[in-house]
């Protein structure tokens, strides 16, 4: 039986909706502020209910225009696009909010909230399409939004960093198009669920590992794995902080669903193979990735590189291929969604207080602005995975995986990298927070604390929004632990989802 279920797509409708009230006010940019938030808002209530419905009634399918799968687009909510779709709306929510302060008047009078909601449609729409070309077609929706916002301003240092994520973005997109061309050629079919059953159906298992390695090398640019991964802390740090923080906290992600996505439903014809390599290139993408940051002297170009070191933890959970791996991974994707945008929005109010990014001319935020330096703390250790924040939770779990899969090697990468994240989290503790400020530097500090929070409160109290958060699931890990459990099953059954979408 299919369930039309119109509630699948609301979040899709709510966003685009904003967009066109933000085009038809396109000169009054208070206005589209105005629309953005509430369209977000309602993004973000959109998100919650629909996890509920699907945690209570199973998977949740919406066959568009009534024409059955494997015919028509199909849209499918299980527990972890749910959970992605829920997470992307707190982030787009706190982002927004953000922005108030923090994006120039003539950035938005350029169009920022309307690209920023057409983005969010194109994540929206990957999160929750049942069809690989579709999710094609969404990931291009989503890159051709962020390419404007990256651009948004046409300063030097953001054209550098467009070009560079434009080339790698297309070369990225051209993988991904030649595997589906590939994978259709060999099995006439491009809805995920239908896709399933024809890969296990093939009578040349041989002739799959070649779209599967098109897909890998696509959605690895995407994620930013190991060697994939240079042109995104040459790009995220250039564009204003909203923007940077929104791309560090959603983009990347959005690259780990489709791999999580494809190489638990699709790619499981030679997991001994494909998960080996999903494996090794986990390992390098977090020793890597920690080791330019540890490296940089620039507090976004540090956050950069962490976004990519920890990419390779929710990869590992991905290539260990087990139930508690999977669900350590998607435990570790919210945290580090969580964590990491945090960590660019404090970033972004540091550099209001003292002008800089750079370490070197930073100091005394300490004790200057200790609501600022609490923030940090919280959302520094539980990316470093300081017990008991939710860092440690995820690395726990996921070094338990991987000694139940006798996998000791990565276990010990990861824990390595676990302790060169706390190295360059401390860099930035002493170097920005607790060292004194530079004296040449002094003249530079335009508020105090309750000036800051009374002329920045948007931004701080975005902060002070997801460092609570972060607390939550920190203190109360086993709410997210047991909802990620279960989406690691439905992960690991792909008939749950063949007969949710699939005409019996």
């Amino acid at each position: 039986m299919i369930h039309q279920i119109p509630f699948v797509q609301l979040p899709l409708w709510v966003l685009i909706t904003g967009f066109v009230f933000c085009i038809l006010f396109w000169r009054y940019s208070k206005i589209q502020e105005m629309i953005a938030t509430i369209s977000v808002g309602l993004y973000l209530l959109a998100g919650i209910g629909l996890l509920v419905s699907v945690y209570q009634n199973g998977i949740q399918v919406l066959q568009v225009g009534k024409w059955a799968a494997p015919f028509g687009i199909t849209l499918v909510a299980d527990l972890f696009s749910a959970i992605m779709v829920l997470i992307s709306g707190v982030l787009a929510f706190t982002i927004t909010c953000y922005s108030f302060q923090d994006i120039s008047a003539e950035r938005k009078k350029y169009g920022f909230y309307p690209v920023l909601l057409i983005m969010m449609f194109g994540v929206c729409g990957s999160f929750l399409t049942g069809d690989v070309f579709n999710l094609y077609v969404w990931f291009e929706v989503m890159l051709v939004a962020s390419f404007v916002l990256i651009v948004l301003g046409n300063t030097k240092p953001q054209l550098e960093g467009a070009v560079k994520y434009v080339i790698l973005s297309f070369i990225s997109s051209g993988f991904v198009l030649t595997g589906i061309g590939i994978l259709y050629n060999i099995t006439g079919a491009l809805n995920m669920a239908e896709l399933s059953i024809a890969i296990s159906e093939c009578p040349d298992k041989k002739l799959l590992s070649i779209p599967a390695v098109f897909f890998f090398m696509g959605f690895g640019i995407k994620a930013a794995l190991f060697p994939l991964f240079s042109w995104l802390p040459a790009s995220y740090p250039t564009p204003p902080i909203s923007i940077g923080g929104l791309m560090a906290g959603l983009l990347t992600k959005v690259g780990v669903y489709a791999l999580i996505r494809f190489f638990t439903l699709i790619f499981t014809h030679d997991v001994a193979l494909t998960h080996s390599v999903l494996l090794i290139a986990s390992g390098l993408t977090m020793f890597f990735g920690v080791l330019g940051a540890a490296a940089q002297n620039d507090f976004r170009k540090i956050l950069s590189f962490h976004i990519v070191s920890q990419i390779g933890y929710m990869v590992m959970g991905l290539a260990l291929f087990t139930p508690l791996a999977l669900a350590g991974a998607i435990y570790f994707l919210i945290h580090n969604i969580l964590a990491k945008t945090n960590l660019f929005l404090i970033s972004g109010i540091v550099k209001e207080t003292n002008g800089y990014f750079n370490l070197s001319k930073l100091g005394g935020v300490y004790k200057n602005f200790p609501l600022v330096s609490v923030l940090f703390v919280v959302s520094a250790f539980s990316l470093a995975g300081i017990p008991p924040l939710s860092g440690f939770w995820g690395k726990f779990i996921l070094a338990k995986a991987g000694f139940e899969s006798e996998q000791y090697f990565i276990v010990a990468v990861s824990l390595l990298v676990g302790f060169l994240t706390l190295f360059s989290m401390s860099k930035i503790w002493l170097k920005a927070f607790w060292s004194p400020m530079p004296e040449a530097e002094k003249k530079r500090i335009k508020y105090n604390s309750i000036s800051l929070f009374k002329s920045k409160y948007f931004m701080v109290l975005s902060s002070i929004f997801l460092a609570l958060l972060t607390m939550f699931i920190s203190f109360y890990p086993d709410y997210l632990i047991s909802l990620s459990e279960k989406a690691a099953v439905q992960l690991l059954n792909p008939e749950i989802y063949i007969n949710a979408v699939l005409p019996k």
